[in-house]
Formats: C-alpha cells, structure tokens, sequence
C-alpha cells in the first residue's frame, strides 16, 4: 500500500478525532529567527497534537546538534508520544515546511509505515481558521518496539568518498554565501565553504508560501543546480534540518534520496581532517 508523503489541511480536519492519527508540533527554529518553539505550541497547537522536540529526541552522547537517537531512545520516545507502529502520524511546524521534513526522516529511517506532513502547516492551517488550542495533549502511553535503522544515513566516511569519487552528488541546502565561504557560520567554531565537489540548491528554491513547489518546478531547481536526477543522490546543510527538505522534494518529485548526511556541516566544518572547498 503507498502512503502519503503529505495530507492536506481538509485531509487532517476530517480524520483529527481518529484514534490511529496522531498529530505532531515539530515545531524547531534556528536562534537568528528568534522564535521559541516550546513557548509557540503552550501559546496554541492543532488539537491534540504532541510536541515533538527534535533536540530532545536525538543522539546525546553526540556533540553535534540533534542528531538521530538510538532506536531504542526514539522507541521510547515516540511510545511516550501516544505512537505505536499502527499509528498514522501527521507531523506539522510553525514556517509550513522546515522542521516538519526533519521529524518525517526520523520516522522513514526508523521505518514507520505512516508518516505525512501536513501540507502548508500551521500557517496553512490557522490561516483558514481551523480548530486550534491552548489545551495541554496527554497522549497515553504505549509500547513501541525497538525498530532497525534503515538505509539512508550518511556518516563522515562515506561522505568523504562521495566528495572524493563523486559516485553520489553532494547536494548543500545552506545559504549560496554560507556555501562559498563568504558568510560566516551561525554556530561557532566552524570553518566556512563546502564539501569538495557538492552542488549548492539553497532549500528556499523549493519552497513557494511553506509548501514544496510543483515537482516539475522541483526538477528544474535541482537540474539548474547542476544536480543530475538520473544518479545517486545525498543531502547535506548545517546540521540535518534542511537537508531534509531536499530530501522530501526528491521524494515527492519521484526521485527518492540516496542518502542524508546527518552530521552535515556542523562535523564536517568543525574538523581539520577533511578538505573544504570556498567559492562557487
């Protein structure tokens, strides 16, 4: 059976009181927003909906920012989430598509059945003026077994082969000035530039009012990127946020990724062990 990769607004208002649904705030900003996520859903959420905090769900013994947890810590949180394997999870955050994507990997690569993005998100959502709240979600409890992690993971080896052999294209969500060296990194103590021999598709080129344009135009951003659909294909950014908007594109467009660099820039700019390349 195919499952959606997004259910829209109606789509989700038709089927909130469904005890298999289980709605998700994935709500996540980068500090030059200035916006507070935990303060945003107490202050208003689709009903019903949890919270899913994407640097409380992560790997903590990592120095890197909110990377993928264990399967046994993501089992345990998404129990704790009101979520089993039979659950239909809609996931959704504050900008209409960026977080959101995130959390959608997590669940891919720990291979849930049924994981969608609401398409537009919260903007979407309250701008036509659909159910929302200040009441707190208690979600019960319920038991999520261990699952596997699936394919699709990159870690720092495989990236540097990548750069090297260039069997899979390296494609770069950041910024173009971010991406060439020419602005400095938002978190500190990284290097500027890129991964030697990756392609740079900024992920706003994706986007039109927080929703991922139509797939023709998706497939004219990344081949005017340079980026050749007919091959392999991995994602990077800062740190694994927007890399998976790349990566929901190329799944929605039918061109599913290869891979996601979890460790992205923030390992990658943070070592004196690799190559870094500036300019375009």
């Amino acid at each position: 059976m195919t499952h959606p990769i997004f259910v829209t607004t109606q789509w989700l208002a038709d089927h909130l009181d469904q005890p298999d649904v289980v709605v998700l705030d994935a709500s996540w900003y980068l500090p030059a927003q200035q916006r507070d996520a935990a303060a945003e859903y107490a202050a208003g959420h689709i009903p019903g909906a949890v919270r899913f905090d994407i640097d409380a769900v992560s790997d903590h013994s990592s120095p890197l920012p909110h990377m993928l947890p264990s399967p046994q810590d993501f089992a345990n949180a998404v129990g704790a989430m009101g979520i089993t394997p039979q659950s239909r999870v809609v996931i959704y955050d504050g900008l209409g598509l960026f977080s959101a994507a995130r959390v959608w990997w997590t669940f891919k690569m720990f291979g849930h059945t049924f994981v969608a993005v609401l398409t537009g998100g919260a903007p979407l959502w309250k701008k036509e003026g659909r159910a929302w709240t200040q009441a707190p979600s208690t979600p019960k409890s319920q038991t999520y077994p261990v699952p596997s992690l699936k394919a699709g993971v990159a870690d720092l080896t495989q990236v540097k082969t990548w750069s090297s052999d260039q069997s899979v294209q390296l494609v770069d969500a950041r910024a173009a000035d971010r991406f060439r060296g020419e602005a400095p990194e938002p978190r500190a103590g990284l290097k500027s530039g890129h991964i030697p021999n990756s392609f740079n598709l900024p992920f706003g080129g994706l986007l039109v009012d927080g929703q991922l344009k139509p797939k023709a135009d998706i497939e004219a951003t990344f081949a005017a990127a340079g980026v050749d659909l007919s091959r392999p294909v991995a994602t990077t950014c800062g740190s694994g946020v927007t890399a998976s908007i790349l990566a929901i594109a190329l799944e929605a467009s039918g061109h599913p990724v290869t891979a996601l660099y979890d460790g992205s820039w923030s390992e990658w700019g943070g070592r004196d062990d690799v190559d870094i390349a500036t300019g375009a």
